[in-house]
């Protein structure tokens, strides 16, 4: 197989990982907190996935060292000897801890589709701090894309019916779920920002920076745990309410994070827009099987105008390279400038993908 074909193939790969993560962990979710039954406690399903990426995250920087010394040297030197570096990770390792328990909340009251489609706001949030923390500009069809996705979301949450009592026995609260979705959104934004920046200011790797994250998440998802469910907890036990599962929606979340962040290195952005919108398609038709979802022609045009802003805001026009730099005559510390300026943005791609899961 040629170099053509392997790329052909790990794009084909990438697609088809993407889709069925994003669209797994909606529908999985949703299922998981509107089934008859004992309910789990999402606090500590959080906690969990915690505790899997942190010993996923060690055995990579184990990897990483090759040794068991130098394993441990590294995690002395960077997480103990650093104590400034490893407290800057506090702030985003506090939002996504909060984040994914507002996603469950989100789950709890929309339907998986709604609530696939209300999420994509987070594009809209990213950008709004790209440009408020790192100073970024925004081409028009961005701009636009942003308002389309705006609207589209609007008519999403319009076409929503009253309340609804699911087979778990909980009455859904559409204002309840949107406003965790919103707030999921926003916190996703910021958090993924302060950690681009986080991670262009260091020469520390990416799997030693998820190390950090989930070792300060941990203390911070066990006090949310007692904090939100400390008298089931003290009454049914840590596990209460654990199944097959449950643990199948925990190693999801986790390893399916992981597994994302390695193949999204290999995926552009328009296979990545593309991903979400068939994961959006896929949460939709399974919803009308699974949920008994009730597809209308406002939440089509809703859906589908997300869909596009998906498109439009991750279209990247190509542009004829300047004379200046196909140019034999260009200086080589010039290349070597530009080269480390954007050094860091595969490897902020592939953190984030890493924790948003």
């Amino acid at each position: 197989m040629n170099k053509k074909q392997n790329t052909q193939l790990l794009k084909y790969v990438s697609l088809v990982t993407l889709t069925l993560q994003n669209a797994l962990v909606g529908l999985s979710m949703r299922y998981a907190r509107t089934r008859s039954g004992d309910m789990f406690l999402y606090s500590t399903a959080v906690f969990m996935a915690e505790v899997v990426k942190l010993i996923t995250c060690l055995f990579m920087v184990f990897l990483e060292e090759g040794s068991f010394s130098k394993f441990i040297s590294a995690l002395d030197n960077t997480v103990i000897k650093q104590p400034k570096d490893t407290l800057k990770v506090c702030v985003p390792s506090l939002v996504y801890v909060i984040q994914n328990n507002l996603l469950y909340v989100s789950a709890s009251n929309l339907d998986a589709a709604t609530y696939q489609v209300t999420y994509q706001l987070k594009i809209l949030t990213t950008a709004f701090f790209a440009i408020v923390i790192l100073k970024r500009t925004l081409k028009k069809i961005q701009w636009g894309a942003l308002v389309i996705l705006l609207l589209g979301v609007i008519l999403v949450q319009l076409a929503q019916s009253g309340p609804k009592t699911v087979p778990s026995g909980i009455e859904q609260n559409h204002l309840l779920g949107f406003t965790a979705a919103l707030t999921a959104c926003f916190l996703s934004g910021f958090a993924g920002i302060y950690f681009e920046k986080i991670l262009k200011g260091s020469e520390i790797s990416v799997w030693m920076r998820n190390v950090q994250l989930s070792l300060l998440s941990l203390p911070i998802g066990f006090l949310t745990c007692h904090l939100n469910d400390g008298k089931v907890i003290r009454n049914q036990g840590f596990f209460f309410g654990y199944d097959g599962f449950v643990i199948y929606l925990v190693l999801l979340q986790a390893c399916g994070g992981l597994i994302v962040a390695m193949v999204v290195k290999h995926a552009d952005n328009i296979l990545k827009g593309f991903a979400t919108s068939l994961a959006i398609v896929i949460s939709c038709v399974a919803s009308i099987y699974l949920f008994n979802f009730q597809l209308t022609l406002q939440f089509t045009l809703g859906a589908s105008l997300v869909i596009c802003s998906i498109f439009m805001y991750s279209h990247q026009p190509k542009t004829a390279p300047s004379r200046h730099l196909i140019s034999e005559k260009r200086p080589h510390n010039l290349s070597l400038k530009k080269k480390s300026h954007h050094s860091a943005i595969p490897e902020f791609k592939f953190a984030q993908s890493l924790r948003e899961n």
